[in-house]
């Protein structure tokens, strides 16, 4: 009996010794590696925007091999560094995403960033991603000589997923898929001097086509009055388009 215990226990120290080096042997062939997230909410203005920022737990992180097939998906970074977060040697690109940009609207902000790194056996990895703004930002403005020449407005922003904010009024940007948007609207001219009451017009129609994303869009409705009346819409500063308003402007809105 003795004997038998002898061997039963040589045998169990065997395989223990066998399945220590399996490990040390599957370790060494591979890297630890730690996701760090930096969130940046500065636009194409070198501006900073004012929005609710994401945390760690809040972006979804896969990770992709570069030049071998590997692919991993995590419902937060924590669930990775926090998990068994040893990769092969090898080179790989992790993807971080926060917030979807198709759900639009005021401070409805998603954020994406994208980080290559290398792992060696045996050595730790610190991947640091910054995760930026993946909106287009708008803001409807009018001026006040644009108030004064009309005595009601209305503007309404539509954007390319067809959601539509009413931007009479707006105070705070609005995020945006980065596409396409347009704005129409229309407005009530001013009684003329007869007395006669101001007729609704139907305003010209502004698109951008090429949104992009961490882009911030100022659209600018302005009246100018030098000689007949014109209506100007600017992007940023830069004009884009101009109406003689007694010519051009259809008095036919509903």
């Amino acid at each position: 009996m003795r004997k038998f215990f002898t061997f039963a226990s040589l045998v169990a120290l065997m395989l223990s010794a066998c399945s220590k080096e399996a490990a040390q042997s599957e370790q060494a062939g591979k890297g630890q590696v730690t996701i760090n997230c930096n969130v940046e909410t500065v636009v194409d203005t070198r501006a900073n925007i004012s929005c609710t920022t994401p945390k760690a737990e809040d972006f979804a992180l896969t990770i992709e091999g570069v030049g071998h097939t590997y692919i991993a998906e995590y419902d937060a970074i924590p669930m990775f560094n926090d998990g068994d977060n040893y990769l092969r040697l090898g080179s790989y690109v992790a993807n971080i995403v926060a917030g979807d940009v198709k759900d639009e609207g005021y401070d409805k902000v998603a954020f994406v960033g994208s980080s290559e790194f290398s792992v060696s056996a045996r050595k730790q990895t610190d991947v640091a991603i910054v995760a930026t703004i993946a909106n287009a930002i708008v803001k409807v403005e009018v001026t006040d000589a644009f108030k004064g020449y009309f005595t009601d407005y209305k503007l309404t922003l539509k954007t390319a997923l067809g959601n539509e904010f009413d931007v009479t009024k707006q105070q705070e940007p609005i995020f945006v898929a980065p596409t396409s948007f347009t704005i129409s609207g229309f407005a009530t001219k001013q009684p003329n001097q007869s007395g006669v009451e101001g007729v609704v017009v139907t305003l010209p129609e502004y698109k951008k086509v090429d949104a992009a994303a961490r882009t911030f869009y100022t659209v600018k409705f302005d009246v100018e009055q030098a000689g007949s009346a014109s209506l100007t819409i600017t992007l940023n500063d830069t004009l884009v388009e101009t109406y003689t308003i007694e010519t051009e402007l259809n008095d036919n809105a509903k």
